[in-house]
């Protein structure tokens, strides 16, 4: 099973992307563990992706999607994969079209969790002070939701054209959004 895991911040992604992977028994992958493997492995796309990730900017799709192949490359991807934060961007859908075909695997699902933006915000401002992150503050959460629903809708698009696109209600518990996805992916 080759999947694509989509969703807002706050959604829950984390959580179900352990699941779904154990379930499968497939590696999660995602960007965000690329980069510190690469970093700490001190490779040349880490040397490279750690002078931008200093500067609290993004890693261009460049660096980004030479790392996403290389990963996808390994011998643990064989009987699939759960990428979380990749694609993110319409030319990362591509380059993942094309990294996929020269491997000759292509994607089977993309799962869109979605979550009430109230519930989410909510939910991550009660995370913030949790983890006294003074700085998630809810206009920056908010900020954050548009700047995803903007970056993603012509994604979530393309994929609903390609007929890979499933919707699973990410709010309830974890247990009852674990069971839509499991049964979407199932169907």
């Amino acid at each position: 099973m080759r999947i694509v895991l989509m969703g807002p911040p706050g959604a829950g992604k984390g959580t179900q992307a352990a699941i779904i992977a154990e379930q499968f028994k497939i590696p999660h992958i995602s960007t965000g563990e690329i980069f510190r493997a690469n970093v700490g492995q001190g490779t040349e796309l880490g040397i490279e992706a750690k002078k931008y990730m200093d500067k609290g900017e993004y890693v261009p799709d460049a660096v980004t999607n030479k790392m996403v192949a290389a990963r996808l490359a390994e011998p643990d991807t064989e009987n699939g994969f759960l990428l979380d934060g990749y694609p993110r961007t319409l030319e990362q859908v591509g380059e993942l079209e094309r990294i996929l075909d020269d491997l000759g695997t292509p994607l089977d699902h993309v799962v869109e969790i979605t979550a009430n933006t109230d519930e989410v915000v909510a939910r991550l401002l009660n995370r913030a002070k949790l983890d006294g992150r003074a700085d998630d503050t809810e206009e920056v959460i908010r900020r954050r939701m548009e700047v995803y629903a903007e970056q993603t809708e012509p994604l979530v698009a393309v994929y609903e054209e390609k007929g890979l696109l499933l919707k699973v209600d990410g709010m309830g518990d974890v247990e009852e959004v674990s069971g839509r996805l499991l049964g979407a992916l199932q169907a």
